[in-house]
C-alpha cells in the first residue's frame, strides 16, 4: 500500500539520486564543520553591503545633498536599461571577458603542460611563470600604460625599427577604441595567464600517468591523447579555472581606469559604477549599477556550474 509520499515520481527521483555511504556522510559532515564557520563569517561580512546596495538603489540619492533623498523604487534600473552607455559598457565587458579568458585558457594550458612535463628546472620555471601574477594589478597597468604612450613608451620605437620605418612612431594607442582595448586585453592576459596555468597544472597533476601510457602503447597520437584522455579527466579543473577567470575578468576595473578612464568608449561596468558613485556621488544610481553587476556575475556562475555539469564534491 503506497503512502502519500510514495509516488512514481519520488521513486524515480530516489533511483537517480546516488546513495551516500557512511564514510561519505561522515566526510560531508566534517566538511560542513570545517567550512561552516568561515561560511557564516563570509555571509555576515558580505550580506550587509549587498542588502544596503539593493536598498540604496531604490533612491535618488546624491551624497552632496543627502536631505533630498527620494524613494523612486525601480526608476534607477529603468534609466540603466534604457541608456546606451550601459549597453556600450556591457559590450566592452563581455568582449574583454571572452577574448582574454579564451586566450588565457589556451596559453595557460600550454604553459601548464610545459611545467608538468619538464623535470629538471621545474621549480625555477614555475617561479618565473608566476612573476607577472605576483605584481599588483595597478602597478602592472601603469607599466603597460607607460610602454604604449607616445611620450614615454618604447613599443612604437620597437615596431618602427622592426618594420624598417614603416610603423608610425607617434601612433596613439589610446586614441581610439580598438587599439586601446587591445592594450587593455594584452595587459590583462599577461597578468593573469599564470593564474590560469596554475589551476590547470593542478588538474594535470591529478591525471593518472598510466592512462596516458596505455593510450600511447595503443598507438594514440598526441592530439588523440589530449582530447580523449587528458582533457576529459581535467573537466573539473578547467571548469574552476575558467569560472574564476571569467568572474574576475567580468569585473575588470584597474587596467581600464589606469589606461583610459573610460575614454573613447572603453567604459566597462565596473568603471561605470565607479564614476556614478565616486565621481558624480550618485549613490542611488551607483548602487543600482553595482546590483546589476552582481546579478550578472551570479548568473555567469550559475551558467558555468550547470553547463559543465561537474560534481566538484565528487571529483578527485
Amino acid at each position: 500500500m503506497s503512502t502519500v509520499t510514495d509516488t512514481p515520481q519520488t521513486r524515480r527521483r530516489d533511483q537517480h539520486r546516488p546513495k551516500l555511504s557512511d564514510r561519505a556522510r561522515a566526510e560531508r559532515k566534517l566538511g560542513w564543520k570545517l567550512a561552516g564557520p568561515a561560511f557564516v563569517i563570509m555571509l555576515a561580512v558580505t550580506a550587509y553591503p549587498i542588502l544596503q546596495a539593493v536598498w540604496l538603489s531604490f533612491f535618488r540619492y546624491r551624497l552632496t545633498d543627502p536631505d533630498a533623498r527620494e524613494f523612486i523604487f525601480l526608476s534607477n534600473y529603468s534609466v540603466i536599461f534604457t541608456d546606451s552607455l550601459f549597453y556600450q559598457a556591457l559590450w566592452n565587458t563581455v568582449f574583454i571577458t571572452v577574448v582574454t579568458v579564451a586566450v588565457e585558457l589556451v596559453l595557460g594550458f600550454a604553459i601548464a603542460m610545459l611545467m608538468h612535463r619538464i623535470v629538471l628546472p621545474r621549480r625555477t620555471l614555475r617561479t618565473i611563470v608566476l612573476i607577472p601574477y605576483s605584481i599588483i594589478t595597478v602597478v602592472s597597468a601603469f607599466a603597460w600604460l607607460y610602454s604604449f604612450r607616445t611620450d614615454t613608451g618604447y613599443v612604437n620605437g620597437w615596431l618602427n625599427t622592426l618594420t624598417f620605418g614603416a610603423w608610425d612612431a607617434t601612433f596613439d594607442w589610446f586614441g581610439s577604441w580598438l587599439p586601446a582595448m587591445g592594450v587593455i586585453m594584452i595587459s590583462e592576459i599577461w597578468k593573469t595567464t599564470p593564474f590560469m596555468s596554475l589551476l590547470l597544472l593542478a588538474g594535470l597533476a591529478q591525471i593518472d600517468s598510466a592512462m596516458e601510457e596505455a593510450a600511447k602503447v595503443d598507438g594514440a597520437t598526441f592530439w588523440q591523447r589530449l582530447f580523449r584522455v587528458i582533457l576529459p579527466n581535467m573537466k573539473a579543473a578547467i571548469m574552476v579555472a575558467v569560472l574564476f577567470r571569467t568572474l574576475d575578468a567580468f569585473r575588470i576595473f584597474d587596467n581600464v581606469f589606469v589606461m583610459t578612464r573610460g575614454a573613447n568608449n572603453t567604459e566597462t561596468l565596473s568603471t561605470l559604477a565607479y564614476k556614478q558613485t565616486i565621481d558624480r556621488v550618485e549613490i542611488g544610481m551607483g548602487s543600482a549599477l553595482s546590483v546589476v553587476l552582481f546579478l550578472l556575475v551570479f548568473a555567469i556562475a550559475l551558467i558555468f556550474i550547470r553547463g559543465f555539469k561537474v560534481d566538484l564534491a565528487g571529483s578527485k
